[in-house]
């Protein structure tokens, strides 16, 4: 009755602990708690996922996308893409909204940090075989504002943060407090 016991218990862990680092080509980002990752998943809304609301084409670039891994039925929350900007993958992956395709990246686990199934998605691979670079974010961002181009990093042209910044300050504390610190200290 033991050993049929110790054999559920098992069989009921969860996979989250298997090693998908076989056959991934993930370049290192020297992360702290990062692991090369390559899986095969769905492309899945999150929000979809957990509470049944769900628009055509996940949202069309307005939701939070995920991995719904095929090995384990693990949700991955594929926070960062390959480009050195810390940019969401949501771009990178919505053309593959309801596909199973194959990821490859960085896992980032730390059960004392609590982190788990936090990834960096670097490629992308379909089932025809036809791999893509995750690194879009940045290309549809200009596309989507022409008149923020110039030299410099995005996130310092954005409108959407310049109107932030003019609102609540470079602090997010508002404009008195901005201009309080910027006297102390500057």
């Amino acid at each position: 009755m033991k050993h049929m016991i110790a054999m559920l218990a098992l069989a009921a862990t969860p996979l989250a602990a298997q090693d998908f680092s076989e056959g991934s080509e993930a370049r290192s980002w020297n992360l702290y708690a990062e692991v090369p990752a390559k899986f095969e998943a769905q492309v899945v809304d999150v929000l979809c996922d957990l509470t049944g609301d769900c628009p055509e084409n996940c949202g069309d670039g307005t939701r939070q996308l995920g991995l719904l891994r095929t090995a384990d039925d693990v949700m991955v929350l594929p926070l960062k893409n390959n480009q050195p900007a810390f940019t969401g993958a949501a771009t990178d992956l919505l053309p593959y909204c309801g596909q199973t395709v194959t990821v490859d990246g960085l896992m980032i686990e730390d059960e004392d940090l609590n982190a788990r199934n936090i990834y960096l998605v670097q490629t992308v691979t379909t089932a025809d075989g036809t791999t893509a670079k995750a690194n879009q974010w940045t290309k549809e961002w200009a596309k989507a504002n022409p008149d923020a181009a110039g030299k410099g990093p995005w996130f310092r042209r954005d409108p959407r943060i310049k109107a932030i910044i003019a609102e609540e300050g470079y602090l997010g504390l508002g404009l008195e407090t901005d201009a309080e610190f910027i006297a102390d200290n500057f």
